[in-house]
């Protein structure tokens, strides 16, 4: 690997906030933005906000008819459009147009989508993948100015799969997925760490064209390695319940035989697997329809080399 990596300066770069319409601090955030985006403004670009998913925002919930952010598969956005295509379909269209398209030269710089979860998470930054240089100096960059918030990065699509969130349009693309916050509610202190997040993100991006180089580093990640469903009886319906001791322990080490489900009854079910395991996503309300308990992950230990920005391009 070269001990050093350049990008082109970011010049491009969007802040979208409702891709979940009832994540409320990332609606809020960027309803406030558009009123007034100076916070958006530093001396090499300005970010642009953006709503995502406007009707599902306007009536607080995740989505109008489906999952914007399972929208944006490079094979749905290079199909034709058909008629009678869902809202969210025509709506990941429509970014696709204006910051992408993805996969091309033309497509914005960045995009950070803004989320919440009712998981205990923290403050979690989600990437693709490890390949972009880029997307793991960010997350490095907000875990060395936020430490009392300990960030964790979580990669979310396994190796070789197509990123389908609304980021993904974008060259570099993060997701912020901040909790635990009620699904319709506004924690005020998940909404500023959010907001700390993004003005670090930008001030990052800002120190990078003007040419500050930043160095090497090694950094823990999570990857996504399958999920786990709830208990079910025969009729499809849910027999167990999260087990309190598991309950909030998003990214600590879960053993064989330790506890992750009570029986309606009382019964506990012990974690059967053969390797010990990092579970997020712990009980999130929106993947209960998705069929998910929690997310299972690995924990690998990455190096990433130096990264400076072309400060000889224009804008």
């Amino acid at each position: 690997m070269s001990s050093s990596v350049s990008v082109d300066p970011l010049y491009r770069v969007a802040v979208a906030g409702g891709t979940h319409g009832n994540e409320m601090s990332g609606v809020y955030l960027v309803k406030h933005w558009l009123k007034d985006p100076s916070e958006l403004v530093r001396d090499t670009f300005s970010a642009v906000p953006v709503l995502s998913n406007p009707k599902a925002s306007e009536i607080g919930v995740r989505y109008y008819e489906k999952d914007l952010n399972r929208c944006f598969t490079t094979d749905f956005l290079s199909s034709s459009e058909s008629p009678g295509e869902l809202y969210e379909e025509s709506r990941a269209r429509e970014i696709n147009r204006l910051f992408g398209p993805k996969g091309s030269g033309d497509t914005y710089d960045m995009i950070l989508d803004l989320h919440n979860t009712t998981s205990n998470m923290g403050v979690c930054l989600i990437v693709s993948g490890l390949q972009n240089h880029l997307d793991m100096h960010t997350c490095h960059y907000i875990q060395t100015q936020m430490p009392e918030c300990n960030p964790r990065v979580f990669v979310y699509t396994k190796p070789g799969a197509d990123p389908y969130d609304v980021s993904s349009v974008a060259k570099s693309g993060l997701g912020f997925e901040l909790g635990p916050q009620p699904q319709g509610v506004v924690r005020a202190d998940v909404l500023q760490n959010m907001k700390k997040v993004v003005e670090i993100t930008l001030d990052f991006v800002n120190q990078l064209n003007k040419g500050i180089k930043f160095p090497a580093f090694e950094l823990d990640v999570y990857r996504n390695a399958g999920h786990v469903d709830f208990p079910r009886s025969s009729d499809g319906e849910i027999s167990a319940v999260i087990h309190p001791s598991l309950q909030d322990q998003d990214f600590s080490l879960l053993h064989p035989g330790d506890p992750i489900f009570l029986t309606l009854d009382g019964q506990t079910i012990p974690y059967s697997g053969e390797e010990p395991i990092y579970p997020v996503f712990i009980n999130e309300a929106a993947y209960y329809e998705k069929k998910t308990a929690f997310i299972v992950t690995e924990k690998i230990h990455i190096s990433v080399p130096a990264l400076k920005a072309h400060t000889e391009q224009k804008k």
